[in-house]
């Protein structure tokens, strides 16, 4: 485990960052026209993309049947976000209430707590300036290619989710939440997001994790400890993408 240049926490052997940079390069340099290299980035998927990208289909389809927008908290990059919007415009192109919401603070970590051990700190994760701006730009493109591109069904919020997510829902009273992806490996945000989507969340609605039951970032399951409590709930896994999780929430 190392902390990259991108100040992020990886877990790759001696030999990834060199592999990686093969990757890179070829990818940098492919012959492939212009016009034909987004019908091609299957070339370039790793078997770890490829399983999340699986994942996050897999969420996505265990919601076609429950009301609700789709939130991920923590989307840094905005790749999940990404995929969201185009598995709606494959799986449901006309449901124009099927939203997609991403908070992220675009600046790393603001703070950590005692809960989240000691492989994390402050201004971890942050990404490039005014990365938000061009994220939104992204998706707007990518909106454009579903049905229904005159309705804007996704929007990016920066800064502290805590904050911002009340914020959100006092603007947005009719929301109900179909799927929560948390991504924010902290405990006091996890928690906090947690207890402010609870009473929007409806049977059927599914919570996903990336850190649950991870010792590097034991934050996150502090937080669904306090707020949900393991007695009752099946933690599940995916099985192409072990390391993350997800809950079908049932009030019963």
């Amino acid at each position: 485990m190392t902390h990259s240049q991108s100040n992020i926490l990886t877990f790759g052997d001696a030999e990834e960052k060199d592999r990686r940079g093969q990757l890179f390069d070829l990818f940098k340099n492919c012959p492939i026209p212009a016009d034909e290299i987004f019908l091609n980035l299957g070339l370039f998927l790793t078997p770890q993309t490829l399983s999340r990208i699986l994942f996050i289909d897999f969420l996505y389809r265990q919601i076609l049947e429950v009301q609700g927008i789709v939130i991920e908290f923590g989307c840094r990059w905005g790749q999940n976000l990404a995929l969201f919007s185009a598995l709606r415009g494959i799986y449901e192109p006309f449901n124009r209430l099927r939203k997609v919401v991403g908070f992220d603070t675009f600046e790393g970590f603001f703070k950590t707590s005692e809960k989240d051990g000691n492989k994390v700190g402050p201004g971890m994760y942050s990404v490039t300036p005014a990365y938000d701006g061009y994220l939104q730009r992204l998706m707007d493109l990518q909106e454009k290619e579903s049905p229904l591109a005159h309705l804007r069904k996704h929007a990016i919020v920066k800064g502290d989710a805590t904050v911002r997510i009340k914020e959100y829902l006092e603007r947005n009273p009719e929301t109900v939440v179909a799927l929560a992806y948390f991504d924010l490996d902290l405990f006091e945000p996890t928690r906090d997001c947690l207890l402010a989507i609870k009473d929007r969340l409806t049977p059927g609605s599914i919570l996903g994790f990336d850190e649950l039951n991870d010792p590097v970032t034991p934050g996150e399951t502090a937080a669904f400890k306090e707020v949900f409590g393991f007695h009752r709930w099946g933690i599940r896994r995916y099985r192409y993408n072990s390391r993350t999780s997800y809950v079908v929430f049932d009030r019963s």
